[in-house]
């Protein structure tokens, strides 16, 4: 797709690094390093309290 593969190349040029891109769907690993605020959620059916 012309328009997204100029994103990617003006992107890639803007922060000086390379971009990789894939293959939408595919199987992929990735990892994931949390650090820093968490948000918590915390649900009831009790609305009242």
């Amino acid at each position: 797709i012309p328009l997204y593969e100029n994103f990617v190349e003006k992107l890639g040029f803007y922060l000086e690094k390379e971009i990789k891109t894939g293959e939408f769907g595919a199987l992929m690993q990735v990892s994931l390093v949390n650090d820093g605020p968490v948000t918590i959620i915390i649900d009831t059916k009790n609305k009242d309290n």
